[in-house]
């Protein structure tokens, strides 16, 4: 089984937490499916969940290099030197990105507002972007806009290769493919 879930903000990508804070078991009500990878606590968007360990292997194997694809509100206005490094690929503290696509995209007119909301400031312009990379690295994209002097206010996940976010509200969710995927026989 896949699922596709719009995880809200300030939600845990697992489904128990020591410390009291939200975990999927508050959105996912199905029975034995795990994250095929993660997203940060204070980042939204797709996450994909699945029973099968393989599927989910191949998902988040960096050897697959899927493309992920975020919805990005930075802080400042972009300019081309700074996309064309994003497109380039980084140096950052764990060593180089590969290169990633880039591109001003105006604010989505579907877009739901966050609770708490992004804090405005009147002199401190922002701007969005979209952005798409083939790694996971922890932190990654924020890191990369922060590199180019565009801090991240706002992160969302939209895709996942083909697994597209697509009209679900935050903290719900879709079975991509309620089909088992069958098992090698031993």
């Amino acid at each position: 089984m896949l699922i596709a879930l719009n995880k809200p903000f300030r939600m845990l990508s697992q489904f128990t937490d020591r410390e009291g804070r939200r975990t999927l078991a508050e959105v996912v009500d199905r029975p034995r499916v795990y994250p095929a990878g993660r997203l940060d606590w204070d980042s939204e968007g797709l996450l994909l969940l699945t029973d099968d360990g393989r599927l989910a292997a191949r998902l988040t194997d960096p050897r697959h290099r899927e493309w992920k694809t975020y919805l990005v509100q930075v802080e400042g206005i972009p300019t081309a030197a700074a996309l064309a490094r994003l497109r380039a690929g980084l140096e950052l503290s764990d060593g180089p990105t590969l290169p990633a696509r880039a591109r001003v995209v105006p604010e989505p007119d579907w877009l739901w507002p966050r609770d708490p909301p992004v804090r405005h400031r009147r002199t401190v312009p922002d701007a969005w972007l979209e952005l798409a990379i083939r790694e996971g690295r922890n932190r990654q994209v924020r890191r990369m806009t922060a590199a180019v002097g565009l801090p991240t206010l706002r992160l969302i996940r939209t895709a996942i290769g083909p697994h597209r976010l697509d009209g679900l509200a935050p903290g719900r969710y879709r079975v991509i493919d309620p089909v088992p995927t069958p098992r090698a026989v031993r």
